[in-house]
Formats: structure tokens, sequence, C-alpha cells
């Protein structure tokens, strides 16, 4: 019984981060991000060959992104109406009363890996927000036979121990704090609710994960 209602309490939280739109408030640009730039009567000072319908501009992963006339516009890490408005300054030096409109069109993503007892282990692509759960349920959730007490989070890059996470705790009690934020090539791991041996069960996913992440690069 309790295993239904974790799983149903997971499927719950899954759908609610599902339904969960960020405002133009409260979600801040990101590298890798398009957006959609329109300039109301003036798109051709934008866009290359006259296009009247607005241009499409990759944030550049140094944050920025090109505009004629103002150079280079730091995007990232601001809000789409801290950028409007930032644009709009800008052109405001060359045109009365501009009316801007920034919409991001597709989100960067994120590549991680979801290994171990999950319905579809492998490499996956995450938009906008990247914790644990999104991970898990990307991946179709967690088998029978997984430890939930016992998932580990494998940093890319990091030398450190793994983070242990206790799945139960986020979804039983509302832990938040194990919904780990994930990063780039990082690895979940959802071990079996048997005997965990890290360097029979856990290190050799990893290695494998980390020799696709190099041929995806190389």
């Amino acid at each position: 019984m309790k295993k239904l209602i974790a799983i149903v309490i997971l499927f719950l939280a899954i759908a609610a981060l599902g339904d969960h739109r960020l405002s133009a408030a409260e979600y801040r640009i990101e590298p890798g991000d398009v957006l959609m730039i329109n300039v109301l009567g003036h798109n051709e000072i934008l866009a290359a060959g006259g296009n009247q319908q607005g241009e499409e501009l990759v944030v550049r992963p140094d944050g920025k992104i090109s505009l004629p006339w103002m150079g280079d516009v730091q995007a990232s890490g601001i809000s789409v109406l801290a950028l409007t408005s930032a644009i709009r300054q800008g052109l405001g030096e060359y045109i009365v009363n501009p009316v801007v409109s920034v919409n991001v069109v597709k989100f960067h993503t994120t590549r991680i890996y979801v290994l171990g007892e999950v319905t579809r282990p492998g490499m996956y692509e995450l938009e906008k927000q990247h914790n644990l759960l999104d991970a898990i349920g990307i991946a179709g959730s967690y088998t029978k036979d997984a430890a939930k007490k016992h998932i580990f989070i494998i940093h890319k890059g990091h030398t450190d121990k793994p983070a242990e996470v206790n799945l139960l705790r986020l979804l039983e009690k509302g832990d938040m704090s194990q919904n780990i934020a994930l990063s780039e090539g990082d690895v979940v791991y959802v071990t079996n609710n048997h005997r965990i041996d890290f360097a029979r069960d856990i290190l050799p996913w990893v290695t494998a994960a980390y020799q696709v992440h190099y041929i995806d690069n190389n």
C-alpha cells in the first residue's frame, strides 16, 4: 500500500511540475535559449533581408545576443521583461517610443543520464527545469525493485563522493532539499533495494555514461 501511495505521489508531483509555467517575470534567460524579438513597425532593423516577422536569436554561450545599432546585449541571467526593457531603452536612441516584444520560443536543453531501477534508463534532454523529479519522471518512474531511499547523483566534473538522495523523504514528507538540481552531463542512478555496492552497481553505469557523453561530443 505504501508503495502504491509513493508512486501516486510521484506522478502527482511530476504532473504539477509539468503544468507549472514560469511567467515572464520569473524565468531567467539562459545560454542556448532561442528568442523571438519584434519591434513594431521596425522589424527590418533587426533582421537581415528585411524580415517583417521579427528575428530569432540564440543566446550565445557567453550569455549575450547581438543586435543592430546596439551591439552585444546581455540576455542570460535576466528576465524576459528586463531584456525587453533594455532593448527598448537602447533602440529609444534611434526610434521614438519603440514597441518591443521578446518571447522565448525554444528553451535550452540539458542532457542527463538516468540509470538503474527506472522504467526506461538512458540519456535524456530536459527543458527549463532540471531536477531529480524531472529526471525520474522522464525515465518512466522507478521500478518495483528501486531502493527509493538510496538514489545517487553524480555531478559531471566533480571528484567528490556522489550525492545520496532519499526520494521517500521528498515524496512522503515534501522535503524539497531532496529534489536536487541537475546540470549538463549529470548521472542519476536509482539503486536496487538489495545490498548496494558502488564499484559493482554504480561505477560501471557512470563509466558507460561518460563514454557515451565523450563520443557524443567528439
